[in-house]
């Protein structure tokens, strides 16, 4: 080899590469369902320099991934809500109107299937609580803020009002259909409700707020759950688990039969079932490394 080429220096590549920096930088948007994993907003940027791979580098402009605003949340949470009080409301009154067509599992996979498809289409805007015992329990265990809990839940409320007059316009005079009133005691409807409220803020609490969990699955998990729990005690109470799934019927239909079992049961049960999970998850030093991701990603 000449002895010019040997002299001449040579980069050598590093020991350890470092990963790449990518052009745009991923913006990654948290559920609102889970307030304490939610992180400082991003920035898309074009790198100007970076000496080597995975140096920092300066960005030549910013354009910053600004949070969605409470205006947005609130128009996501009043839609979603809509929707939901529509289609679990809407099956037991088609049920009502055409002699049993819907049957108890048509019953159940209306309102799972409108539970899933709202978590799936606003849970990265709003974190679609469409419950106020979602909202009130997760505000208690400081994964939502207490300040934002009047406007959710008046949302959620005004929705379910406005969809169950727009089914009273529709099926009238089969209303009564769609209201959730108990066929046993107001004990024992309490309990059934406590306990079907427990399970799915236990589930919703899982999926929403623990990174170990299937994020991408949330909306399956959910909408299973509240499948599961109608066909356990739709007969009995008509397995509301959430008290704008009561309120608004009972409003449009003038029937406030037991109305403080369905306002009340839900909560407790969704406040018992929410703090039950978060005491046996698993903490960063008992598990794997939490992957930081969203409600859905």
């Amino acid at each position: 080899m000449p002895e010019s080429e040997a002299e001449t220096p040579r980069a050598s590549a590093p020991a350890t590469p470092g990963t790449p920096t990518p052009l745009f930088s991923s913006v990654r948007v948290d559920s609102s369902l889970s307030f304490e994993r939610k992180s400082m907003p991003r920035c898309k940027c074009f790198p100007l320099d970076a000496p080597t791979w995975g140096a920092p580098h300066t960005c030549f402009t910013d354009f910053p991934a600004p949070d969605v605003s409470l205006t947005r949340k609130l128009g996501a949470e009043f839609v979603g809500s809509f929707i939901l009080i529509f289609g679990a409301t809407a099956a037991p009154i088609v049920n009502q109107k055409y002699n049993g067509a819907e049957t108890l599992i048509g019953n159940a996979a209306c309102a799972g299937l409108a539970v899933m498809i709202v978590i799936l289409s606003t849970g990265h805007i709003s974190g679609a609580h469409i419950n106020p015992a979602v909202t009130i329990a997760f505000a208690a265990l400081r994964h939502f803020p207490w300040v934002q809990v009047p406007a959710y839940i008046a949302a959620q409320v005004s929705a379910s009002i406005c969809a169950s007059f727009a089914l009273k316009g529709v099926y009238h005079p089969f209303m009564s259909g769609g209201v959730t009133v108990p066929s046993v005691s107001h004990g024992q409807a309490f309990a059934l409700e406590f306990i079907i409220a427990f399970n799915l803020l236990f589930v919703v609490t899982a999926v929403a707020t623990d990174t170990r969990a299937v994020g991408e699955l949330a909306g399956i998990a959910v909408g299973a759950t509240v499948m599961l729990n109608i066909l356990i005690a739709g007969p009995s109470t008509g397995g509301s688990m959430n008290p704008i799934r009561t309120l608004g019927p009972a409003v449009s239909a003038g029937n406030y039969m037991a109305i403080w079992v369905y306002l009340l049961a839900p909560v407790l049960g969704g406040l018992a079932g929410a703090a039950i999970y978060t005491a046996v998850k698993l903490h960063g030093e008992e598990g794997e490394t939490p992957r930081p991701r969203s409600f859905r990603r």
